[in-house]
C-alpha cells in the first residue's frame, strides 16, 4: 500500500497564508490555514494507507487526528524538504500540502499497477500531489519551487517514468482562490470558516 505524506506548516498568524492578508487579518488567514489542513488530514485519515505521514514545520495542534506520525521538515530549501520526506518512506509514497482542502479519498487511492509516479498539477502553475513508486530524491531535488513553472519542471524531472496524471486542483493562495476552493467543496470545515470570515472582510 501507499504512504502518504502531508507536508504543512503550524497555522500560526504571520506564518501562513500570508498571500491572504489582506483582505483577511493574519490571525484571519491562520484560521483559513487551520481549517483547510484540518480538511486535508481528514481525507488522508480516511483514505486507506500504509501509513500516513504529517511532515510538518512547527507543533502539532488539536486539528491532527488520530492515526499519523508527526516528523519534523528538514532544513534546505522546499525542494530539499519534500526530497527528505519521500527519502524516509519505504515503498511507494505520494506527497501532497495542505492548500487543497477539496482533496478527496478517491483522488488519493492510487493504483501503482504499470505506474512509477504520478503527478498531480496546480492551476497556480505548481503542483498539488506527487507519487513515487521508488521515492527517489533525485526527482525532487534542484527543481525550483514557488515558480510560475514549477509543476512544469517538476513533471519534467519524472521523465523516462510511466506517470499518470491525476486532475488539476486550485490552490488556496489568495482570496479569490479561496472562494473558489471553498465552492468546490461546501461541507467542509475551509468553506464554513471561509463563509463566517467572509461577511466582515466586506464590510
Amino acid at each position: 500500500m501507499t504512504t502518504l505524506l502531508v507536508i504543512a506548516k503550524e497555522p500560526r498568524p504571520g506564518r501562513v497564508k500570508t498571500r491572504l492578508t489582506p483582505p483577511f487579518t493574519p490571525e484571519e488567514a491562520a484560521a483559513l490555514a487551520e481549517a483547510a489542513l484540518a480538511d486535508t488530514l481528514d481525507t488522508v485519515a480516511r483514505t486507506p494507507a500504509r501509513r500516513r505521514v504529517l511532515v510538518l514545520d512547527g507543533t502539532p495542534g488539536p486539528w491532527l487526528p488520530p492515526g499519523f506520525d508527526v516528523v519534523p521538515q528538514s532544513g534546505g530549501g522546499l525542494d530539499e524538504r519534500l526530497a527528505a520526506a519521500f527519502a524516509a518512506c519505504d515503498g511507494p509514497a505520494l506527497l501532497i500540502g495542505m492548500d487543497t482542502p477539496q482533496v478527496t479519498s478517491e483522488l488519493l487511492t492510487v493504483d501503482w499497477a504499470d505506474c512509477d509516479a504520478y503527478f498531480g498539477p496546480a492551476r497556480d502553475g505548481g503542483f498539488w500531489a506527487l507519487g513515487l513508486a521508488e521515492p527517489d530524491p533525485y526527482r525532487l531535488r534542484g527543481v525550483p519551487m514557488s515558480q510560475p513553472y514549477t509543476g512544469a519542471a517538476q513533471r519534467a524531472r519524472l521523465a523516462g517514468l510511466r506517470v499518470r496524471d491525476l486532475p488539476a486542483l486550485r490552490d488556496v493562495d489568495t482570496a479569490h482562490d479561496a472562494g473558489l476552493v471553498a465552492a468546490d467543496a461546501p461541507g467542509g470545515r475551509f468553506a464554513t470558516a471561509l463563509t463566517q470570515l467572509t461577511p466582515a472582510v466586506r464590510r
